[in-house]
């Protein structure tokens, strides 16, 4: 392969002289060194901007000229190359000085050397270019021993090939050859050419004509670079070598330019736990408290200003909330108290906040400068005084962590700067840092990408500037791929094991404060989607711009990150914080991972809120069976809730009326955890931003609604214990009348000693009658770890006698009605209901 390798090192991807001045070009598209695998994408960026500058994108935004279209134009001049090399080396050494006396035999020396002169004078080498040399020079010299006539006719192989694609044609500027046609035998040179080579020995996979093999992917995808790149991929595999992975990134690099903007986790899916299958089973015991935690959610300064109006007093600390709302908080059930927004927030979040809009804005919750509870709350002694006080209540406090970032003017920022994701140059050459300077001390610059000001652009990096040593680090924002970056935030490398620790010992340091622990945005540091994000393998990236070009193998970032990092925190902290509950926010199909297999207390279930709103219910019923034949302890271990801090009120997605009673019923009687919302309760339709200070709007309490939830919903978090727990937890099929099972009926039972539940709801506004009789599967597990499904009757899941000296009597509870039924005809028929 030496000669394959010698050839390679000094193909260039070449353009017109033309236009090489019109835009000033300062260097060849690729650098073919021979020895790096990924292409040069900051090559291609700096090459299209240079374009673009060129260009009125204001007023023709289409004209836009797209790194990864130039980078595959680039990609594929250079494997035709090194195809043309291979057919060298395996089946004909000695094609183009064979090809030159071919031409010279039937068009003549003079017409061939004319193409080819002109052709080096239009497309000059950079020698040529840079007049190291002249042109009839270089036609008579050689490079590495190979006469620059056969590299040219190559060269100008390539040029006919780049002009005959379909794909390159909104880029013909750079290569047009209407000149060479005008002024010398071109087209007859290259026509001669595909008749020498039909006399020559085929090559690659379809045994083709070496000059019809290199033309195949343009006209088998003729109008799509990224198509040619796949065929090239699929029929030319074995032959690519180490263009292998640059041709995977190059996709991932179109993916990036082309990906759809989407806001939020996406759409709610049914799992179905195949892959975890082969995952190991390593749930994290719970503590005798865990399963009776019901958790009440408060953004601490909204809070605080609502607290400050009820109580007609300056409220503004945490040691001044008043012992009465922690007596209303402890007397409604609630066992957990998540306050958000308690740690030290960014300075420069804050002014960022309020240079785009909003002079009231504090920073956000999620861009901390360190994790000391803030100095405007109180700091750590009006914690402490808000723990004793809500402990004395049987109330335990919950805080956020985000361990994905920090703040962009974060200490850590400023003294490790090593520890986040960051490049030595800007990751887009249009990148402006021009805005006021962010940081807090004065050896550190932090400036935030110019666009983001106006809100035209959403860069993915700001600049770090050491003023004592001149030094620029391009650090990247917090990003999930899903939407934009975290403009306030700065990315730590998960990679460095030194960070690892020390969010690991930052963790600790938060439970020794609080109880439970939530995890925002956990799944972003799986090493599936930590390596897909930010090091991704070849031919996964898109998800976030610039980082295709700084993908790994998959043996590579296993050997970066051999663990999984949460299944680190988990083992330390039930080491040395054992009494610590740990909750996952977590999507995209992570639930049961994370809490089979990482080992999370609770993960989150967004499925509940967003299925039964929407009244997917056969979707939630299918969520529900797959996670019980799964693993029933799965379903024990969600969070149930029906809004968080990012979505819409609980009142703006069910309203106020019998379908949010319904399902807050199902939420706080199904196995799991309870989450209510800030302003849930009261009937509050503002969602309050993470940098609020203040409710915007003027609501009141609705007293309809709290006195709802006295009656029917608070009762049932004092009975929690009867719930919680999966052992005893069965769910129905609903069989109507007519002989099929009506999905959008909910039926399940629990039991607890000699306490016994079932629970009964219809979240379609429509009339169901029918027999609750039989359950459906779910997963018992064997002494030798095996499973086998089983299915239960109404009688056995309620634990019935069945005589008919046996009765049973139900009181429901939203009614306070009672009925009494035989056991004999509830464990043989089962139990018929009528629903509205």
């Amino acid at each position: 392969m030496k000669q394959i390798k010698r050839d390679i090192a000094w193909r260039e991807f070449h353009i017109s002289r033309k236009t090489r001045d019109h835009y000033q070009f300062s260097q060849t598209l690729f650098a073919t060194n021979g020895n790096v695998i990924f292409a040069n994408f900051r090559a291609a960026l700096v090459f299209a901007q240079k374009m673009n500058d060129k260009r009125d994108l204001v007023r023709f935004p289409e004209q836009a000229v797209k790194a990864g279209q130039i980078n595959a134009m680039g990609l594929i001049d250079e494997i035709f190359h090194y195809i043309v090399a291979q057919y060298r080396d395996q089946k004909n050494p000695e094609a183009m000085a064979k090809a030159l006396v071919w031409l010279e035999a039937r068009l003549g020396k003079d017409v061939v050397d004319k193409a080819l002169h002109t052709f080096t004078d239009a497309f000059p080498p950079i020698r040529v270019y840079r007049r190291e040399i002249r042109a009839d020079e270089y036609l008579a010299g050689d490079t590495d021993g190979i006469p620059n006539r056969q590299i040219l006719l190559e060269e100008l192989l390539m040029l006919w090939l780049e002009n005959l694609n379909p794909a390159f044609a909104p880029y013909l500027e750079l290569f047009d050859d209407a000149e060479l046609k005008k002024e010398t035998s071109y087209v007859a040179v290259l026509t001669e050419l595909h008749a020498f080579f039909e006399t020559q020995p085929p090559f690659g996979p379809d045994n083709q004509n070496q000059v019809d093999m290199l033309r195949s992917p343009s006209t088998a995808v003729p109008h799509s670079l990224s198509g040619q790149l796949e065929y090239i991929l699929m029929r030319w595999g074995p032959l690519l070598g180490k263009y292998l992975y640059r041709l995977l990134t190059s996709l991932d690099l179109i993916k990036e330019e082309e990906k759809p903007v989407f806001f939020g986790p996406g759409p709610s899916l049914v799992p179905a736990y195949d892959k975890g299958l082969d995952e190991p089973e390593r749930f994290s015991a719970d503590r005798d408290w865990m399963p009776r935690v019901v958790l009440q959610a408060k953004n601490a300064h909204v809070w605080l200003d609502q607290l400050s109006r009820k109580y007609q007093r300056s409220i503004t600390r945490l040691d001044h909330i008043p012992d009465e709302e922690l007596d209303i908080v402890a007397g409604r059930g609630f066992t957990g108290l998540w306050l958000i927004g308690l740690w030290e927030r960014s300075a420069a979040s804050q002014r960022i906040k309020q240079m785009c809009g909003n002079p009231e804005a504090v920073a956000s919750a999620y861009s901390l400068f360190e994790y000391e509870i803030a100095r405007d709350l109180g700091g750590p002694e009006a914690l402490r005084n808000l723990r004793e006080r809500a402990w004395q209540r049987g109330i335990r406090l919950a805080s956020d962590m985000v361990p994905n970032h920090m703040g962009i003017d974060s200490r850590w920022v400023i003294e490790h700067p090593d520890w986040f994701l960051a490049l030595d140059y800007s990751p887009f050459p249009s990148y402006r840092f021009n805005g006021p300077n962010l940081s807090w001390d004065g050896r550190v610059g932090i400036f935030l990408e110019d666009h983001y000001y106006d809100r035209s652009d959403a860069a993915v990096a700001f600049k770090r500037v050491d003023f004592w040593t001149g030094s620029e680090k391009f650090i990247y924002h917090g990003n999930d791929g899903t939407s934009m970056p975290w403009n306030d935030s700065a990315q730590l490398n998960f990679l460095n094991p030194e960070v690892r620790e020390a969010v690991i010992l930052t963790i600790l340091h938060v439970a020794r404060h609080f109880s439970i622990i939530r995890f925002d945005a956990a799944m972003t540091l799986t090493k599936r989607h930590y390596q897909r994000l930010w090091f991704p393998e070849p031919g996964t990236g898109g998800a976030i711009p610039s980082r295709a070009e700084h993908g790994l193998t998959r043996e590579q970032f296993n050997n970066a990150m051999p663990v999984e990092f949460w299944r680190e925190v988990v083992d330390r902290v039930a080491q040395e914080a054992p009494d610590t509950l740990l909750l996952a926010e977590a999507f995209w199909l992570m639930e049961g991972y994370f809490v089979r297999t990482l080992g999370m207390h609770r993960v989150y279930n967004s499925a509940f809120m967003n299925m039964l709103r929407d009244e997917d219910n056969a979707k939630y019923r299918r969520v529900m069976k797959n996670t019980l034949e799964f693993d029933p302890e799965v379903l024990k271990r969600f969070v149930n809730f029906m809004n968080n801090p990012d979505e819409r009120t609980a009142v703006d997605q069910f309203g106020k009326g019998d379908k949010y009673f319904g399902i807050c019923t199902m939420m706080v009687t199904l196995p799991g955890l309870p989450m209510f919302g800030h302003g849930q309760i009261e009937g509050f339709t503002e969602k309050y931003g993470m940098e609020y200070r203040r409710a915007y709007w003027d609501e009141l309490p609705d007293p309809y609604l709290m006195e709802r939830h006295e009656r029917e919903i608070f009762p049932l978090l004092y009975q929690r214990h009867l719930f919680a727990e999966v052992r005893d937890f069965v769910l129905y099929d609903f069989w109507t009348t007519e002989g099929y099972v009506n999905e959008d009926v909910f039926a399940y039972s629990n039991h607890c000693g000699d306490e016994r539940a079932l629970v009964v709801y219809h979240n379609k506004f429509a009339e169901a009658r029918g027999w609750i009789r039989s359950s459906v599967g779910s997963a018992v597990k064997n002494p030798d770890g095996s499973k086998r499904i089983v299915q239960r009757t109404l009688g056995e899941g309620l634990a019935l006698h069945q005589d008919e000296r046996h009765f049973t009597i139900f009181r429901d509870n939203a009614t306070g009605l009672e009925y009494i039924r035989g056991n004999t005809e509830l464990c043989e028929r089962g139990l018929y209901i009528e629903l509205g």
